[in-house]
Order: structure tokens, then sequence, then C-alpha cells
């Protein structure tokens, strides 16, 4: 190797280990939203999908999201709904439409059914519209998703379901709980979708392997670190030895 060459070879070594170092840094970050989030009931997921560029360098081209169902829990609280099978519940957002699986539900102020943050149930049987009910009735919630009160039928809620779209990446999270499609349009209904009232699905993130996960990238994220550092005490070296040259 000539002298020209190891200028070359360094820069190679700097770029490389400045790659991997951003890709875990990606990496630490996902892991420790999902570790956060192993107890928020319906959360899904986040795996990184590596791709190779610039001579073989691994990056993080984009994340992914882990769709699978969680446990399902019993809590005995009838406003407590889980979806057995896949799909979201569909909701109605300042925003628009907006999707979850965290079937964490309470009557509202409006006496609506809604989420913690005031995002209301839609019903199929009303175009969409919030599901009202009598607080001063008990709520039933059959697995077809339908809702009575007093003996008579009073909404459907509306199940979407998981389709081609949310696998093809169009479905974009929007916070922790909850999903929107990236572009204009609806996901279909999910008719085989039980409601499991009185139940919550739980994250579905591995904590015990994320936490392992976690440790393996902060320990590759270090040794990265010691290549940047050898490869600037390589690029003083080379340019004292030049100077003692000239």
């Amino acid at each position: 190797m000539g002298e020209s060459d190891v200028p070359r070879s360094m820069d190679a070594l700097l770029i490389a280990a400045a790659s991997g170092m951003k890709a875990r840094l990606e990496s630490l970050d996902m892991l420790a939203n999902n570790i956060a989030n192993s107890g928020t009931s319906g959360f899904k997921a986040d795996h990184e999908f590596y791709s190779l560029v610039q001579d073989q360098l691994p990056l993080v081209e984009r994340n992914w999201t882990d769709f699978s169902q969680g446990v399902l829990t019993p809590t005995a609280n009838p406003l407590d709904l889980a979806l057995s099978g896949p799909g979201f519940f569909a909701l109605n957002s300042p925003a628009g439409v907006v999707y979850t699986r965290n079937g964490q539900f309470q009557v509202g102020t409006s006496n609506q059914l809604q989420t913690a943050e005031g995002f209301t149930l839609r019903n199929t049987r009303d175009n969409g519209r919030p599901i009202a009910v009598d607080p001063a009735l008990p709520v039933s919630i059959a697995k077809t998703g339908v809702v009575a009160q007093g003996g008579q039928e009073i909404a459907q809620i509306e199940i979407a379901g998981l389709g081609a779209d949310a696998n093809s990446g169009s479905l974009a999270k929007q916070g922790n709980s909850y999903f929107r499609l990236a572009a204009p349009g609806i996901l279909p209904p999910a008719p085989t979708t039980e409601v499991m009232q009185g139940t919550l699905e739980q994250s579905n993130v591995p904590a015990a392997d994320s936490a392992v996960r976690l440790v393996n990238v902060m320990r590759q994220f270090e040794m990265l670190q010691r290549a940047v550092t050898l490869s600037a005490d390589m690029d003083k070296q080379a340019i004292s030895e030049v100077a003692k040259v000239s």
C-alpha cells in the first residue's frame, strides 16, 4: 500500500464507522420506544429494515411495524374492548379518521364512547358518527361489535380490516396508540374480527428480547465509537509523518 492509499483506507474506515453509528442510533431510539411502550395496550412494535449501500455499509432504510396480535387479558371493565383477529377500532379525531388496537374506552362528557384523548368510536349504522350511550344503563357489546342498552341495539362499532394497506406501509403511526392512512382512503371492514368486551390487548413488544437487543446495539455503538477514535488517531499520525518527511 502506497502513501496515497493510507488516507483513502482511513477515510473508508471513518465512513463505515460513522454509517454504522448512525444506523445503531436509529435502532436505539426505536428499541427504547418499544420498551417504553411495552405496557401500552394495543401498542405495535417497530423493527428496522436494513439496506446495503455505499460499499456494503448497513443503513436503516426504514422502520416497519409488527401488526401481530398481543395477548388478550380480561379486565372486567365493560368499557375495555379488545379485537380478536386483524384490524382496528375506527375513531373520529380532529384530524380525521384514525385507527387503534388500544380499546381503553370511556363515556365522555357528551355521553359518547371515546378514548382518553376524546377520539370517538364510529357507528357504522350512522355514517361513522359517534356512539352515544345512556350513562345510567349498563353497556353490552357483542362479539360482532353491536352495542346494546336495555335490551335494545343502539349502534354498531366500526372495525376496519388490516388488509394489504397496512402491510404495504400505507399506515403511519400517530403517537404510540394510533395509526392513520398516509394517503387518502379508508381501510376495508373486518367482518370476521371479534370484539371482546371486558378485555384489553397487551403490547406485542417482546420486552426481554428487546432489552437484550438494546444492550447488544449499545455495545456495537461503543465499538464503532472506538473505531472512529482510532481513525482520528491514525489521521493525526499520518499528518505527523508527512510533516516529518517534508
